[in-house]
C-alpha cells in the first residue's frame, strides 16, 4: 500500500533549478533507499517531505490524499520524522531534553524531570542505546549523537521515517543495532527512506532503491532483481572502472616522524614515520584514538609527551598556524564544525588558510583570488551557483570538497584525511581518490583516518591499527587481511591484552 507519493516535484535555490519535475512513491512496511550522487537532489527531495523546504511545484499524497506540510512542525503533525545527516543537537541540553525537545512531559507549563528521565531511560533501553539520559550532548561522542538523534526520531511514533547518512558516525555494532530497530519499525507497518552510499548497507536493509542523478528521477529498482554495478551506473551514469585507482607511487625519504607521543586518556605511547610519496592509514574502532591523534600532530591538542619531527628536525606545534607554517594540513571528519566557516561564502572558505598569498602591498588581489578559487571549483567538480554563494547552501558531499580546495591551493607536503569520504558518493570517491594519488606522486604524503575497511586497504601503502589508545599492529600493503587487522582491533580491548 502508498504510504506518501511524490508527484513532478521541482524545487529552486537562488535560480538554480536542483529537482526536475521528481517523482518518488513509498510503501508501508518498506525500507526505501534515495541513492545519487553528491548534488544529485537526494536530500533536498527529503526536506520537502520533511517541511524544511517547500516545494516549487509538485504534488505530495499521504494514503493517497493530497496534503500540504508547509513546516517541520506540520511534517511531525502528519507522522513524519527526519534524522539530518548533518546533527542539529542542542549540546548544552541533556540526552533527555534533546530527545523530547517541545514534547517534555508536565503539568502547569513546568517540565516533570522525573518522569521525563524515567520515559527516557525506558525508551534508550528498548531501542539498546546504553546512555545516560542526564548526560549532556556536549559530553557525547559523535557517534552517541547520531544514535540520540535515531531515537529522538523514533520517539515521535512517526508512520514515515528519514533517515540520511544514519550510519556515518556510528560502530558496526551500532549499526546492527539500527538495524534491528528498523526491521521492528517495517513489521509495525513504518515506511523508511534510507540514504545511504555505502551499497552493503543499502542490499542488506532495504526493499527498493529509487536512482536520482542531477535532481532528475532514473529508475526504482527492486533489491532482489538488481546488483551493485547496475546501481552505479544509474547513479554516475558511467562505469566508474577501478573502485580504489591506487597508484604505485616510489616512496622516498622520511618526511614527519612521531616518536612516544601520549595523551592521557585518548593515546598512548605513539611511535611512527612517515615517508614521501606514501599514503599511511589508521584503522581501529570508534573510541581507538585515531582523531585525537590526529589532532595533536595538527596542533589542535598538546601531547603530554613525546617528539615531532619534521624534515629532520624536531618540531612544536602549539596551534594549527604552527603545523600550516610548517606545511601540515587537516581535512577534518567534522566538516561543518572545525573544517569551515558556514555563514561565509565557498570562495572565502577556499582561501582563508592561504588568504596572505593573495595580498600584495597591503591589498587583496580579487581576480587572483576569484582565478585560483575557479580553478580549483572546476578540478575537484563541486556543484556550486556561484562561489560568492553560502557555503552552508551545497550539500555535505561539494562541502567537504571546499575543504580538500582550501588545503589544495596551501601547498602542504603532509595532508591528514580524516574519514575523507564519509558522505560522499560513489563517483566523487573516485574523484577524490585520484587526487590522493596525484598529491603523493609529487614527493607529499598523506596521514588517513578511515573506518571504511575497503577504503583504507584499498588506498594505503601501509597501515597502523589502534586499539583503546595504543598501537596493536602495523602492516604493508602486501600484508593487508581483514580477519587480521579486526583481530588487532581488538587486542587491547577490556579482557584483552
Amino acid at each position: 500500500m502508498s504510504l506518501i507519493e511524490l508527484k513532478d516535484i521541482h524545487k529552486s535555490f537562488y535560480g538554480v533549478e536542483v529537482l526536475h519535475g521528481v517523482n518518488f512513491v513509498l510503501q508501508s512496511g518498506s525500507v526505501h533507499a534515495l541513492m545519487g550522487e553528491n548534488g544529485a537532489g537526494k536530500s533536498t527531495l527529503m526536506k520537502v517531505i520533511a517541511g524544511v523546504h517547500t516545494a516549487d511545484s509538485g504534488k505530495v499524497f499521504l494514503d493517497n490524499k493530497e496534503v500540504e506540510i508547509s513546516s517541520p512542525a506540520k511534517a511531525r503533525e502528519l507522522g513524519i520524522a527526519m534524522i539530518h545527516q548533518e546533527l542539529s543537537s542542542e549540546l548544552e541540553m541533556s540526552v533527555a531534553e534533546n530527545i523530547y525537545l517541545g514534547r517534555e512531559p508536565g503539568r502547569f507549563g513546568m517540565v516533570d524531570y522525573r518522569q521525563l528521565y524515567h520515559q527516557t531511560d525506558e525508551l534508550l533501553k528498548n531501542l539498546g542505546i546504553h546512555l545516560n539520559p542526564r548526560t549532556k550532548m556536549k559530553r557525547l561522542r559523535v557517534a552517541d549523537q547520531q544514535m540520540v538523534e535515531i531515537a529522538k526520531a523514533i520517539s515521535q511514533n512517526a508512520r514515515v521515517v528519514i533517515m540520511d547518512e544514519p550510519t556515518s558516525s556510528i560502530t558496526d555494532k551500532e549499526v546492527d543495532n539500527l538495524f534491528n530497530m528498523i526491521r521492528n519499525l517495517k513489521s509495525a507497518g513504518v515506511g523508511i527512506i534510507y540514504i545511504s552510499h555505502k551499497m552493503d548497507e543499502i542490499f542488506q536493509i532495504c526493499d527498493e532503491m529509487t536512482i536520482l542523478r542531477d535532481g532528475t528521477y532514473i529508475d526504482t529498482f527492486k533489491a532482489l532483481e538488481v546488483n551493485e554495478d547496475i546501481l552505479i551506473r544509474s547513479m554516475v551514469g558511467r562505469e566508474l572502472g577501478t573502485q580504489f585507482p591506487k597508484k604505485e607511487v616510489p616512496i622516498g625519504e622520511t618526511l614527519l616522524e612521531v616518536q612516544h607521543l601520549t595523551r592521557a586518556g585518548e593515546y598512548e605511547d605513539i611511535s611512527f614515520k612517515l615517508h614521501k610519496g606514501e599514503i599511511l592509514s589508521f584503522t581501529g574502532l570508534v573510541g581507538a584514538g585515531r582523531t585525537e591523534l590526529m589532532h595533536s600532530i595538527f596542533g589542535l591538542t598538546k601531547p603530554d609527551s613525546g617528539k615531532l619531527i619534521l624534515n629532520g628536525e624536531e618540531v612544536e606545534f602549539k596551534t594549527p598556524r604552527d603545523a600550516i607554517q610548517h606545511g601540515i594540513a587537516y581535512v577534518t571528519e567534522d566538516r561543518k564544525g572545525e573544517g569551515l566557516v558556514l555563514p561565509m561564502s565557498v570562495e572565502k572558505n577556499i582561501t582563508i588558510a592561504s588568504l596572505q598569498s593573495f595580498v600584495k602591498s597591503g591589498f587583496l588581489q580579487k581576480k587572483k583570488e576569484a582565478d585560483v578559487v575557479t580553478q580549483e571549483v572546476a578540478s575537484l567538480g563541486i556543484k556550486v551557483a556561484r562561489t560568492s554563494m553560502s557555503v552552508k547552501a551545497l550539500s555535505g558531499g561539494n562541502q567537504q570538497k571546499v575543504v580538500l580546495a582550501k588545503w589544495m591551493i596551501a601547498g602542504p607536503n603532509v595532508l591528514i584525511f580524516d574519514e575523507p569520504t564519509r558522505g560522499i558518493d560513489v563517483g566523487a570517491k573516485a574523484e577524490i581518490y585520484k587526487i590522493m594519488c596525484d598529491y603523493v606522486s609529487k614527493g607529499n604524503a598523506i596521514l588517513m583516518v578511515s573506518s571504511e575497511m575497503p577504503e583504507a586497504m584499498g588506498m594505503s601503502d601501509r597501515m597502523i591499527i589502534l586499539s583503546n589508545h595504543r598501537c596493536s599492529g602495523e602492516l604493508n600493503r602486501n600484508e593487508f587481511n581483514q580477519e587480521a587487522i579486526a583481530q588487532m582491533q581488538f587486542k587491547f580491548m577490556q579482557g584483552k591484552q
